[in-house]
């Protein structure tokens, strides 16, 4: 597998052909396609139906709450300095994981474990023990598991670090999104070098087996120039992993975004800039490109799975371990089993109510066909690997089918964007070009009947 890529030329016209609204395709069907009222009888069979087969687990929390708003910020979050609501929160989200290990076997074994929010270490050093004794008391934990944690680097001192390592977690993300001043002070996110650093060094101390640090371009005010002196402190804070996100700007979906200055978002031509600066400083320095937006080391296991071809993918993001079952505690939250997906309810007031009703806070749900499974896995092969051998496919699945008769129109609608040279199309398999894996979503969408159904603006842009 190549890991290296080279800088990306388009030229006006192209750029403006696959700059589209497009799913990120953290899943397939997008989370856009569940249904309200639905979801609860065929989460339960889809449990059962991964205890007999013994799948993995992962396993999610979100926390919701936040201080104060970055205005960049898309996750559902809840605003308020008021840290009395984390205690009522900790209460049903316990009460929420108890309820749904029922229904799990004891002899599933969870390797992934993550925290996300909001701000997880919005919770007191207390709550947060609380919280991950709960997990451990109610789910069978791997010895090798990943028990990763997204921490705001304003809130944390290095009591706090330490205290997070000793009790398991083993792997540790937070944002920077950029280094430059004006530009915190726009997206209301002030988070000065020196405090950056500092944090660095108490998580290299407490000897966290791998690092994730956030970078966001298209915010108002950056260019190519700033943003380069953003990359190099990044580089300079040595993360083992980088992601480098596209700022997504959807106001009508998240109304603290008015608060940013729309004249001042860099253009689509800009942030193509950025994002050529960016591939060359990662690559110049020894970052291998990972797929969407992130970065790795060559020996962190992401690189190495990479590599092997053992890469996967979920709503965590990118992950070594394998195909597992994604269960979802706290509001909002999307739990994913082989054939069926599920969202909690998005108001916390719903989430409380059917919990102390004594059912699953299950808002919508969405059971898969199997035609959908097998689009899944084809999308996201093309996000992990970069190719697609279609043989690899009819056998995953045991299929009895003809793939070049089966996606016929689909291969039709992938000639132009091999002639534009985001693809490769052989006999046997589709392969990505290096312009076309920062195009992946594009590529991607070619195999999704839904996004023709979607409503205009329901994604962010893919440039």
């Amino acid at each position: 597998m190549k890991s290296k890529l080279k800088s990306i030329s388009f030229d006006q016209e192209l750029l403006k052909k696959y700059d589209k609204s497009l799913p990120r395709y953290t899943s397939y069907p997008p989370a856009t396609e569940l249904k309200i009222n639905s979801g609860e009888k065929e989460f339960k069979l889809g449990i059962e139906s991964g205890n007999k087969k013994k799948t993995p687990l992962s396993l999610y929390c979100h926390i919701p709450f936040c201080e104060s708003a970055c205005y960049f910020c898309g996750c559902n979050t809840i605003i308020t300095k008021n840290k009395k609501v984390a205690s009522s929160y900790l209460e049903y989200i316990v009460n929420d994981i108890k309820k749904t290990s029922q229904f799990v076997s004891s002899d599933r074994l969870v390797n992934q474990i993550h925290w996300g929010g909001g701000t997880p270490n919005y919770l007191n050093q207390l709550q947060i023990e609380q919280l991950f004794n709960t997990i451990k008391n109610n789910f069978n934990i791997d010895k090798n598991a990943e028990i990763s944690i997204e921490v705001n680097p304003k809130y944390v001192d290095k009591n706090l670090i330490f205290f997070l390592r000793n009790i398991g977690f083993n792997r540790i993300s937070f944002g920077i999104q950029d280094f430059e001043e004006k530009v915190q002070n726009v997206i209301n996110r002030v988070q000065p070098e020196e405090m950056l650093f500092q944090v660095m060094d108490w998580v290299k101390e407490a000897n966290f087996e791998s690092v994730n640090v956030d970078l966001i371009y298209g915010l108002p005010f950056q260019n190519r120039y700033t943003f380069e002196k953003t990359i190099q402190k990044t580089i300079e804070l040595n993360p083992d992993r980088i992601a480098v996100f596209n700022f997504a700007y959807i106001p009508w979906i998240k109304p603290a975004q008015k608060n940013l200055p729309i004249d001042e978002l860099p253009s689509a031509s800009e942030k193509l800039a950025i994002l050529q600066m960016a591939i060359d400083k990662f690559n110049d320095n020894n970052y291998v490109y990972i797929g969407m937006d992130h970065f790795a080391k060559p020996n962190d296991e992401l690189s190495i799975a990479q590599e092997k071809g053992d890469l996967h993918r979920n709503f965590q993001g990118y992950t070594t371990k394998p195909e597992s079952d994604l269960i979802s505690f706290g509001m909002t939250s999307i739990s994913m089993l082989h054939d069926v997906y599920v969202q909690n309810h998005k108001k916390i007031k719903d989430y409380y109510r059917t919990i102390d009703e004594g059912l699953l806070p299950i808002e919508k749900g969405f059971a898969l066909s199997q035609d959908d499974i097998i689009r899944r896995s084809i999308i996201m092969e093309l996000m992990c690997q970069s190719q697609l051998d279609k043989n690899r496919v009819k056998s995953k699945y045991n299929l009895n089918f003809n793939f070049d008769e089966y996606f016929a129109q689909e291969l039709i609608d992938l000639q132009p964007l091999e002639k534009d040279g985001l693809v490769s199309l052989y006999d046997d398999r589709l392969e990505v070009t290096s312009s076309g894996r920062w195009l992946i979503r594009n590529i991607a969408s070619i195999f999704d009947p839904y996004l023709k159904k979607s409503k205009e603006n329901t994604f962010s842009k893919s440039i």
